[in-house]
């Protein structure tokens, strides 16, 4: 029991530090969220104090008030830390690929898994909707990657669903705040033996393609590499 305590009184100070850094960031693209809270936990607890002036019991709801404040107050702030976490990652590169980390359980993600010159990338999410291509970049760039991702998983596990996703705020795309929410609304048609074979599968080509062996030496005079140049990995 003393370990246990400790272990807790250890954590906490580490959970306070983590909740004042995420304030500190939000805050500094969202410049009102201090004043929102108060709002937000003023209000809620000055109306259940005066609910329990006028039914008499201002001490019991005066007490419910002030949990219920609080507990509005972590809501308020989780949502706007996390508008604001999204808004500082939109348009960076790998943005998508930190959404997909912390997608949730049941998913393996693969971030990279094709990417041009360009720095236009598409990222892999694998769960029971099948394999989803994720698309970050130029929309025209990406979908010529998207296509050539798509054969290749028609060739290595034809016998499950593709779906891919653009990233963007343009039409046809999807918001970097609402790819996770996209990703978990496809159907599920995969039981979790299913998942472990495609992902044993894709791994499996993936190390086959990273193991094969490339010619040594100089390049033979006279040979060009193909249009477009290689595609890296």
């Amino acid at each position: 029991m003393a370990r246990k305590d400790t272990a807790a009184d250890a954590a906490n100070p580490g959970r306070l530090k983590q909740i004042a850094l995420t304030y500190k960031m939000t805050r500094k693209a969202d410049k009102k969220i201090g004043l929102v809270l108060a709002a937000v936990g003023i209000v809620t607890f000055g109306a259940f104090l005066a609910i329990g002036f006028l039914i008499g019991h201002p001490i019991y709801l005066g007490i419910l008030g002030l949990l219920l404040a609080v507990l509005a107050m972590a809501i308020v702030f989780g949502r706007r830390a996390e508008r604001a976490a999204f808004g500082q990652m939109e348009g960076q590169p790998g943005a998508a690929a930190a959404v997909l980390d912390n997608i949730g359980r049941g998913w393996t993600t693969t971030p990279a898994v094709a990417m041009n010159r360009s720095q236009d990338v598409v990222h892999r999410a694998v769960g029971k909707a099948g394999i989803v291509l994720v698309a970050e970049g130029n929309p025209n760039r990406v979908k010529s990657l998207l296509a050539s991702e798509k054969k290749k998983m028609a060739r290595i596990v034809a016998d499950v669903p593709v779906h891919d996703v653009i990233v963007g705020t343009g039409d046809g795309q999807v918001p970097l705040k609402k790819v996770r929410t996209t990703l978990l609304k496809f159907p599920r048609v995969l039981t979790g033996p299913q998942v472990t074979v495609t992902n044993d599968r894709l791994r499996a080509m993936g190390d086959l393609m990273s193991n094969m062996p490339l010619p040594k030496g100089p390049m033979p005079k006279g040979m060009r590499l193909p249009k477009g140049g290689p595609r890296a990995r």
